[in-house]
């Protein structure tokens, strides 16, 4: 293996920064739509006085390691006035009704995988005071390691984020900046100032960069293409330097620019001198807060205003919003307020000191420490504090005017352990968290009297059980919401006046799902495993188990990426062409009622099934029973399309010759085609249908209409002349109903107010409902474009010329600016390559939500997928003049054109196309509305997968358990309840539901298992199907008890006689191994038995190993624990080696755990493994190799190997890989013959191992290692090469950095790529998997030389090829990161994944190009990328 290749199967989770900020709407978007809900009747116009609206709502916007997406908060109002959109009201509401909302929930705007981790995110604002009248934007600024800053603001042409400005101060030419330092212990911090005039970035440690942002007033910088809305972002103009050294400041820790000044005011705190833990009592007090006026204009920043003696362990400040003003400064112990004229102290609990002592301190009600605390404002006098055990506290400024009197701290409610807090608007605010899942809660702030507080406060403890009980999935928070976070929370002391009284309350609204810190992860079968299973489908059997979260987040997340159905019954039927399940609603029901959210709940009546050369229709209200015989479906031949007509009252069945029309069982009307033009037979090929109307396309390329009439129930069929007389082939069409009272597309239409009033008349008397909104009509011709029509009129009101190839964006051409010399370009040089790429199906769809968007899908004939997502653009109005010289728009004056409809592409880069064959194309595509509660479409085909739509984002999930699928169609009847049917290409048919307890609003589908503990390390016993967990809980324990434990009892030291009588608690982590079953009903584990460690000892890793007994010559597999005393540095260290036997008693269903052997070693027992029947024990600085004599461990080798703390511990054979905590890897292996341990070689550079595995290609073998800077490297053995020093020395072979602190490796053999022999020599082939403590997995895979040359090529050149987000270089954020350490290059020899992902997104004619100039071909590189993602689509 001299090359591999890096993918990320499953970004990073793990919420890092949060902010919120109006990035895709400004803030006076808001106040119309608020109005329009309280004017539609009068009643309701009293009704909202006292809730006016939630006012505006800015986006949140969030970032995960390399992961930057920005969200709209989507709010529902109570009220009777919500039936515009009935199916949103079915959905059951997370969190009741609070001040006049049913729900809110996130919807995605846009999501970027960037090049370079974000280490800090500032909001840009655009300055208006009262943020109301306001027609600016703000704009994100992010932060990268060392010192780069990315300005990004929402661009509504491309409906997504571009770059404003760039700043790098890196390099050559700023070395001078670190002041001789390597290492810094952060990344750039950014602040910006509040009134959007300037914001402030701390690189280096201490020099701020100042960015002064452009003047509202001032000319537009762009080129007026961005100021379609008449909303411009705010952006920086220019940047200068300022050094916090010349202020005599040391060490800075954190900065914030305050509110209420003229000028802008930046509060630093920092320490003139430093101090250690070791100093505190002689120095404790070093903190010193300076206030800087700073101009921009004349780069002066003169000292205004300080406060000195703040204790050492500040390090937060808070600004105070207006109309106070002033900083909190939070401290572990105590809290500051500060200002300008007044200043006062709250101390948390006992620790806290006084400078001297006259000085007097208020004292919290309660004890609590406030180190790594986040905190928001929730109003402009109360602060939410978030600290590190999950409560949330909240601390009130008593004030008179603009003086604050006192603080005063009261507790709330627990949630999760956050990483950052962001208010959202007036009524939201977000928790964003890396250890748990994430969570935007409203809050509601109402002024109550003082009567039944008491027990209400006394409740927020009790409640702790019961908040930790919401975070198991988002299914289950719904029904506990609503009775646990009602609880009011008191914002002052109770004997205040009753009219000061604040009392929130909060609901939890939406949750982002984090599967992060991976800590580490098993491989391990699932409950419904099928044992025939080869190939590609067998890793359908396999789940991760991973350890994630911490203390009371901590859980088991099961993920499997691949869906596997419940099966409720399967039957053989073989030749299969297709499947339709139809609805029958006989007319004496259809009352009004049929509109309403009870359609979705409607069973169905008849499954049809075509076969080669006949047809079977099943009944299936109950149970499925074939009534072939008594219906008067056409059953002689097989059938194209079964589907309803006329809400429902019919069925249509289209095949090859004709059509039937039926009610229930009985046929009303039977329709035949005849040719129209040539006295060819003329079949029908594909069907679509929007009631009332049926789209049929011919064999021969043409199409035809099937017009209905709803109020006899008959249909008529339109031959559409305008398609007979041109020749242009269409290889594609579709369908589009654009439901609902507004429909979506008709508000991009160039006259959007004369479409409305016409429609409705034409559709008000014929009896249909007025919601049934606009039909449209979307056509592909063979030369690739694509048209939109709209239905029945058949008038063109958008098209694309060249849709095949895949632009990025797409427009009306008639409207897109010029766009005719880039349409000769592209004409010309696609000539060879693209002719014969044509759309073979076509699908656009827009699923229920009152904010939901059109998606469009395209297949191509080479099995790529376009998927396309609508929005909505107003041009600037230059271009409406290049209307009237085409003859398109002159011919048809009264088509309205959708002028204003763009599209942009979504990458599908998770999806593995399959190869297309040459023969007849069957739809693929089958859209549903509700299958287990998810709304989305199958793909079926020889790699079927499930495309869901969650927050206007599709997430990918494959099925790979059945091979290839020939038809799919949804069934809901009594035994089925949102179930599918499915026939595999075997001819099996089945019937299934969706897993229920796995949430599919992931990346992959995962199961959260909550623990209420901290997992460490997890391991999977095959023989039992059994998880044994290290798991550690926190005990309060009294302060003597823990520190009697931490004395060395042998040496027989007396302990101070003043320990008896210290009072107080202290919180230890206790350890025990947790033995857990899976749930074959996949309800909660079951603990089959639980082994618990002795106090101070913490189990350290738990294998399974397997040894032969000497004395019986039997192999026995066995539990085995590796233990470590803490006891402090007094104590020598001591550890267990800890052996158990786990069996299957009969009588109970619980696991007998029954210990073997215990034995005390010197130094702790940090990695364990099996060797050919003995075990390896890595004891303190020592490996000793052990025999199992069946009661009792034996040395038989040993080696002094690694000099400090063994990390982790892999076997290959006899070969044995040790990774160290400092002193990177030792390469051994076992000759049993002379029973001696040798070190083959070893790494001398010095490196923080995380984890380490053997990497397997055929006959080679490679070493992995992956450390604290979140870089993986390969090593090799050579002893023959001269440089590795016979020998003695390993060889780098590749380096790479992840971005992510790898936890774990797990070493699972590729699968067969679909065209190479069987049997040739890449049987052999290992891929590594990875799990990280940002929460992504991603692997390793070997490549071979021909096909690594090919993709390196491509990356070098996708590098300039592709726009970055954010304009970050993917070829630096690659490099090996040594933290200032000397590091020698080790050779480029892995290619990244995450930048040829891109290749797939550039339209073809740039594919071409770029193939054609690193000398191969498009098709060769797309098959290199898909046997890669095919060999290494595990689980």
């Amino acid at each position: 293996m001299s090359y591999a290749a890096y993918k990320l199967m499953h970004p990073p989770t793990g919420i890092d920064n949060c902010a919120s900020g109006f990035i895709t709407h400004s803030p006076a978007d808001f106040s119309p739509r608020i109005l329009s809900v309280q004017t539609e009747d009068i009643d309701s116009v009293w009704s909202a006085t006292p809730t006016p609206g939630v006012g505006p709502i800015p986006n949140l916007i969030v970032t995960a390691a390399n992961v930057l997406e920005v969200y709209t908060v989507r709010v529902r109002e109570d009220g009777n006035n919500t039936n515009k959109d009935s199916a949103t009201v079915a959905q059951p509401q997370r969190g009741g009704v609070m001040a006049g909302l049913s729900g809110a929930s996130l919807e995605l705007v846009c999501s970027y995988r960037l090049h370079g981790n974000v280490e800090s995110v500032g909001v840009l604002s655009s300055g208006a005071e009262d943020r109301t009248g306001g027609r600016r934007r703000d704009s994100i600024i992010l932060t990268f390691r060392d010192a780069k800053i990315s300005v990004l603001e929402f661009d509504d042409s491309a409906y997504g984020l571009r770059t404003s400005s760039m700043h790098c101060f890196e390099g050559p030419q700023w070395l001078h900046l670190k002041k001789g330092r390597e290492s810094f212990a952060r990344g750039p911090l950014i602040k910006a100032d509040p009134l959007g005039r300037c914001a402030g970035v701390l690189v280096y440690g201490l020099q701020m960069i100042m960015l002064k942002a452009a003047e509202a007033g001032g000319l537009v910088v762009d080129d007026g293409g961005s100021s379609g809305g008449g909303s411009v972002s705010a952006h920086i103009q220019s940047s200068y330097m300022i050094s916090l050294r010349d202020l005599d400041a040391k060490h800075v820790k954190d900065f914030i620019f305050v509110h209420g000044y003229i000028e802008p005011v930046l509060v630093i705190l920092h320490e003139k001198e430093l101090t250690w833990a070791g100093r505190l009592p002689y120095k404790h007090h070093t903190c010193v807060i300076s206030a800087l006026s700073i101009s921009t204009t004349l780069k002066q920043h003169p000292l205004i205003w300080s406060a000195t003696n703040l204790p050492h362990d500040a390090y937060k400040l808070l600004a105070v919003p207006s109309p106070i003003g002033g900083v909190l400064v939070i401290c572990a112990n105590t809290i500051h307020y500060h200002s300008q004229s007044a200043s006062c102290i709250l101390a948390l609990n006992n620790y806290a000191v006084p400078v001297d002592s006259s000085q007097e301190m208020s004292r919290s009600s309660f004890s609590v420490e406030l180190d790594a605390a986040n905190a928001t404002w929730l109003s402009n006098d109360v602060a939410m504090l978030s600290t590190k055990s999950g409560e949330l506290l909240l601390l009130t400024l008593v004030h008179d005017g603009r003086i604050v009197q006192k603080l005063d701290l009261s507790k709330s409610k627990a949630s999760v352990l956050t990483s950052g807090i962001t208010t959202v608007g007036s009524s939201f605010f977000f928790l964003g968290s890396r250890l748990g899942d994430s969570l935007l809660v409203q809050f509601h702030c109402g002024v109550g009297s003082s009567l039944g507080a008491k027990e209400e406060v006394g409740d927020i403890e009790g409640d702790l059980p019961s908040s930790k009980r919401l975070r198991i999935s988002s299914s289950d928070a719904l029904q506990d919401m609503a009775n646990d976070d009602e609880l009011s929370l008191y914002g002052s002391d109770l004997n205040n006046a009753q009219s000061s009284q604040k009392t929130f309350s909060f609901t939890v609204r939406d949750s982002l799902i984090n599967v992060g810190p991976l800590k580490d992860f098993s491989y391990g079968l699932r409950m419904n495993t099928d044992p025939n299973a080869t190939g590609v489908a067998k890793q359908s059997n396999y789940e991760l188990v991973c350890c994630s979260g911490h203390g009371k987040n901590g859980s088991l997340c099961v993920l499997q990426r691949s869906i596997r159905p419940e099966i409720i019954t399967q039957e053989a039927i073989p030749g299969c062409k297709g499947l339709w399940t139809v609805y029958h609603k006989s007319s004496r029901n259809q009352a009004e009622h049929s509109k309403t959210a009870t359609d979705d709940e409607e069973y169905h009546a008849y499954l049809i099934i075509s076969l080669e050369s006949r047809t079977m229709v099943l009944q299936t209200v109950s149970n499925l029973e074939e009534v072939t015989e008594n219906v008067d479906y056409f059953v002689q031949g097989s059938t194209i399309y079964v589907g309803n007509l006329f809400g429902r009252r019919r069925v249509i069945q289209v095949y090859s010759r004709g059509a039937r029309i039926l009610e229930g069982a009985f046929m009303t009307q039977d329709l035949t085609f005849r040719a129209t033009n040539s006295e060819a037979a003329m079949t029908v090929s594909s069907v679509s249908i929007a009631d009332p109307y049926v789209l049929l396309m011919m064999t021969d390329g043409s199409i035809q209409l099937l017009v209905g009439d709803p109020s006899t129930c008959t249909m008529s069929i339109n031959n559409l002349a305008a398609f007979q007389t041109s020749k242009k082939l269409i290889t594609a069409c579709t369908l589009y109903h654009d439901r609902g009272t507004e429909p979506w597309l008709r508000k991009t239409s160039t006259d959007a107010w004369l479409l409305t009033g016409v429609s409705e008349a034409i559709e008000g008397p014929d009896g249909t409902p007025p919601d049934q909104g606009d039909i449209y009509c979307v056509i592909c011709y063979e030369s690739g474009t694509l048209e939109i029509y709209d239905v029945p009129n058949f008038c063109c009101v958008f098209s694309v010329v060249s849709f095949v190839s895949g632009r990025v964006f797409i427009g009306d051409n008639l409207f897109q600016e010029n766009s005719d010399d880039s349409q000769k370009l592209s004409k010309s040089n696609s000539k060879d390559s693209s002719q014969n790429m044509k759309v073979v199906e076509l699908a656009m769809h827009r699923w229920h939500g009152e904010n939901s968007r059109p998606f469009l899908f395209g297949i191509l004939t080479d099995g790529t997928i376009l998927c396309y997502h609508a929005y909505m653009y107003e041009g600037s109005e230059n271009a409406s003049k290049s209307q009237p010289n085409n003859d398109q728009s002159s011919s048809n004056p009264g088509a309205s054109r959708l002028k204003n409809l763009r599209f942009s592409r979504v990458s599908l880069d998770t999806y593995t196309r399959e190869e297309m064959s040459t023969e007849t194309h069957f739809p693929r595509i089958t859209m549903f509305k509700n299958i287990g509660g998810c709304p989305g479409f199958f793909l079926s085909g020889s790699r079927p997968a499930w495309f869901m739509k969650f927050r206007e984002r599709i997430r990918i999930h494959p099925q790979l358990c059945d091979g290839p699928i020939i038809a799919f169609t949804v069934l809901h009847n009594m035994y089925c309840n949102h179930g599918f049917i499915y026939v595999t290409s075997q001819g099996t048919l089945k019937i299934c539901q969706l897993p229920s307890l796995l949430s599919y609003d992931n990346y992959w589908p995962v199961q959260k298992i909550p623990l209420k503990a901290t997992p460490h390390q997890v391991t999977y016993f095959a023989e039992k199907n059994l998880y044994p967990l290290i798991v550690s809980v926190p005990v309060s324990k009294p302060l003597n008890q823990v520190l009697s434990s931490l004395v060395d009892q042998e040496s027989g030291h007396q302990i101070e006689h003043d320990i008896s009588n210290l009072d107080g608690t202290y919180t230890v982590e206790e350890f025990e191994v947790r033995i857990l079953e899976p749930e074959s009903s996949g309800g909660p584990w079951q603990t089959k038995g639980t082994i618990h460690m002795q106090t101070s000892e913490n189990a350290l890793t738990v294998r399974v190993v397997t040894l032969s007994n000497t004395t019986t010559r039997e192999n026995e597999t066995l539990l085995a624990i590796g233990t470590a005393y803490v006891q402090g540095e007094d104590v020598a260290a001591r550890g267990r080696v800890l052996l158990f036997s786990v069996e299957s008693s009969t009588e109970n269903s619980q696991e007998k755990v029954t210990e073997v052997y215990s034995k005390e070693m010197k130094g702790a027992i940090s990695a364990l493994a099996s060797i050919q029947g003995y075990l390896l024990v890595a004891s303190g600085p020592k490996v000793i190799l052990h025999k199992w004599t069946g009661s009792e461990l034996n040395g038989v080798a040993f080696y002094d190997a690694p000099p400090l703390y063994v990390v982790s511990l892999n076997i290959v054979k006899n070969f044995i890989l040790i990774g160290d905590i400092h002193k990177s890897i030792y390469f051994l292996n076992w000759k049993e013959n002379g029973s001696q341990l040798t070190l083959l070689a070893k790494d001398f550079g010095s490196l923080d191992c995380f984890a380490t595995e053997f990497l397997i290609d055929g006959s080679t073998l490679s070493l992995m290692v992956s450390d604290d800077q979140k870089n993986v490297q390969i090593f090799y053995y050579a002893p023959k090469v001269s440089e590795s020093w016979k020998g003695q020395k390993l060889l780098s072979r590749a380096e790479f950095h992840v971005g992510a602190h790898v936890t774990k490796f797990l070493r699972l053999q590729m699968l067969p790529a679909s065209n190479g022999p069987p049997g040739s020599d890449k049987t052999n082939r290992f891929s590594l998997v990875f799990g990280t403590l940002d929460g992504s997995i991603g692997c390793i895979a070997p490549l071979d030389e021909l096909t690594f040359r090919r993709l390196q090529s491509l990356q070098k050149k996708l590098v300039d090829a592709v726009p970055h987000v954010a304009g970050l270089n993917p070829k630096t954020f690659r490099q090996f990161h040594s933290n200032g350490k000397a590091h020698r290059p080790g050779p480029d020899s892995i290619v990244d994944c995450e930048l040829l992902s891109h290749y797939d997104m550039l339209p073809f004619e740039n594919q071409h190009e770029i193939a054609n100039q690193i000398g191969t071909t498009r098709s060769q590189i797309i098959s290199n990328l898909n046997d890669l993602a095919l060999g290494t689509s595990f689980l």
